[in-house]
């Protein structure tokens, strides 16, 4: 272990990323009798893996108080699905099981599912982006039946397993207990957010759900909301890129300010969510523990931008808020001067294609030097072309309050490119008094050759480590 680069623990084995060898999984292997309280294994990120876990499973009763187990990007094959299978019955405490991004296990789930026995002990079970097929989607739904203790599923981008999402949803009432549910790019259509909805009514401990980048669901919330509503424990919903329509919107309208637990909420790139007629951004003021408003390329219209600074009002708790690539927002940033004052928790704000203009910059200025936004540590304007250079010495000039800023980045757009004119300096002279600045986005800005020597020897001159990303 010390000769991968690694400290020696007898409870957590961790491999992650270490090149290894078929040699030295087989030596692992004869670690395993001299372990007999490991818990945990990682061999994530190590492609030779693949074809050589049975070498490795077959000595894993040695170690029968394992409980994780993350085999991510290991190139797993047909072979190692049925040795680890063959496995489960030697590791009865197993509770996580992570098998992300192996490709091959695509159409040979059921080599491993088969082998699940009732009872079994498993929390989280992870299976991201491993090319899994209708057939797959059905071996998983039989399992549900034999790990009532599952808390965590991700099936995210595995475009192909939307097909047996009916059959899956219809096995979900045997896991009541679930808190993670993610179906994140999964190519769901509009039946299958019916059966899923259905099965929301057994899943009253859910926390989060995920059906982001499923763009055929569009149209189905209308006819597929209501269970949604009940889970009062929800925290986290994530719907962006979902195309929403005009009609889902009058139904998500009535249903999220229900969810009165919920901390985070995602409805980006859905056009609809800014030209809807119905209040759902106004109705915001219902849901007081939002920490995470993103709402990024919803084709915010002034009467809409308008909503949510009136709701955010009531969001004392926010801490991140994306507003990006909404063009309205650009010459209205005064009208969120009232929530940016009360959010004293803020800490992300997201501002890019905005369209803003120096106006925008002086308010945000203003608001640092009454003593607002001090908690602020990503701060992102990029692609706001329209900002003078007049704008950028007085956003640079009060740029040292933000005193906890990590990130910032200002970059142009890709599109075009502009000389760093007389900002320059006063940027320099802010960056000294920041003392956590460690990420400054300035792509497409054309510096002078002596404006790159300076940001060249800044770190050094000032003893800091900041990446220039020019």
């Amino acid at each position: 272990v010390q000769k991968l680069g690694k400290k020696p623990n007898s409870k957590n084995l961790d491999l992650n990323n270490c090149a290894l060898s078929a040699a030295d999984v087989t030596e692992l292997a004869c670690l395993l009798p001299f372990l007999p309280e490991l818990e945990e294994i990682n061999l994530s990120w190590n492609g030779c893996v693949g074809g050589t876990l049975k070498a490795l499973t077959v000595h894993l009763y040695h170690v029968n108080l394992l409980k994780v187990l993350r085999l991510n990007n290991c190139r797993l094959t047909a072979e190692d699905v049925t040795s680890l299978g063959e496995a489960f019955e030697i590791v009865p405490q197993l509770e996580e099981l992570d098998l992300s991004w192996n490709s091959n296990i695509g159409g040979k789930l059921s080599l491993l599912t088969k082998k699940l026995q009732k009872g079994c002990k498993i929390k989280l079970l992870k299976i991201t982006d491993c090319n899994l097929t209708a057939k797959d989607g059905e071996s998983l739904a039989e399992i549900l039946n034999v790990i009532p203790n599952l808390e965590v599923l991700d099936l995210s981008i595995n475009k192909h397993i939307g097909c047996s999402m009916k059959v899956i949803a219809q096995d979900l009432k045997n896991v009541p207990g679930l808190k993670e549910l993610n179906l994140h790019m999964c190519g769901l259509k509009q039946d299958s957010l019916q059966g899923l909805d259905t099965a929301l009514q057994h899943l009253a401990d859910l926390r989060k759900l995920d059906i982001s980048c499923n763009k055929e669901i569009g149209g189905g919330f209308k006819d597929s909301t209501a269970h949604l509503a009940s889970l009062k424990n929800l925290e986290v919903l994530d719907l962006h890129q979902c195309c929403v329509t005009e009609e889902d919107m009058t139904v998500l309208s009535q249903v999220i300010p229900l969810l009165s637990s919920l901390q985070e909420l995602n409805l980006s790139s859905n056009k609809n969510v800014g030209v809807s007629s119905d209040p759902l951004l106004g109705r915001l003021r219902f849901l007081p523990k939002l920490k995470s408003v993103t709402i990024s390329n919803c084709g915010l219209r002034e009467e809409s931008f308008s909503s949510l600074a009136e709701a955010a009002l009531h969001l004392p708790e926010l801490e991140i808020l994306d507003l990006s690539w909404n063009k309205c927002v650009g010459g209205n940033l005064k009208l969120l001067l009232g929530a940016l004052k009360l959010a004293t928790e803020i800490q992300v704000l997201r501002l890019s294609s905005c369209n803003l203009v120096a106006e925008d910059l002086a308010l945000l200025t203003l608001l640092t030097q009454d003593g607002h936004l001090a908690r602020l540590r990503k701060l992102d304007l990029s692609y706001n072309n329209n900002i003078s250079d007049e704008g950028w010495v007085i956003f640079c000039q009060g740029l040292a309050v933000f005193k906890e800023l990590s990130e910032l980045d200002v970059s142009l757009r890709p599109s075009s490119c502009r000389d760093c004119g007389m900002w320059f300096s006063e940027l320099l002279a802010a960056l000294t008094k920041l003392p956590v600045l460690a990420e400054l986005g300035m792509q497409r800005w054309v510096l002078s050759e002596s404006q790159r020597k300076r940001l060249e020897s800044f770190n050094q001159d000032n003893k800091r480590n900041i990446r220039f990303d020019c």
